[in-house]
């Protein structure tokens, strides 16, 4: 049962995610936002299969809840309409395909040339949130503090383009 449940989330977020990029149904930034919000889900799922329960939460409430609020508001506040269909750059598409495929065979070869690991230990407790927070808060504070402030930063700039001029 849990290889099954293992197959659906991972195969409902990567056609999530599609969706966000690729959406065939919808232009409209509000669809793609949804679509993220099920991809974000879908990952709670993966994470509570690992038995990583406090992650699961983290990502539901976070970034489901109050990222994708943030992502809607400025939508909503930017006024973003259908966007109008473009014409297809050949020499993007074909880079984009050159570097996917390029990506893949270093990630399948990775895969292959790794050892075997059959005799190794596994963990004795996994998901539980106290060496997760001491890893964080030692391990990568650095890396912590750089992304709250990526998002601060963003915030602002959200606030200041949006911002509309009063006469």
């Amino acid at each position: 049962m849990q290889d099954l449940c293992f197959y659906v989330f991972a195969a409902l977020t990567l056609l999530c995610g599609l969706l966000v990029v690729a959406n065939p149904f919808s232009r409209n930034p509000v669809t793609s936002a949804m679509f993220l919000v099920l991809t974000i889900i879908s990952m709670a799922g993966l994470f509570v299969l690992l038995h990583a329960f406090f992650l699961a939460a983290v990502q539901v409430l976070v970034y489901a809840g109050a990222v994708m609020v943030l992502f809607l508001f400025v939508i909503m506040l930017l006024d973003l309409k259908e966007e109008q269909r473009r014409k297809l750059n050949t020499f993007g598409v074909a880079a984009g395909i050159v570097s996917v495929g390029a990506i893949g065979a270093i990630f399948i070869s990775a895969i292959l040339g790794t050892p075997s690991q059959a005799g190794a230990v596994s963990p004795t407790v996994e998901g539980a949130t106290q060496p997760l927070g001491r890893m964080l808060f030692t391990d990568y504070l650095l890396p912590f503090e750089i992304v709250s402030v990526l998002l601060l930063v963003a915030m602002v700039g959200v606030i200041l383009l949006s911002k509309k001029d009063i006469k």
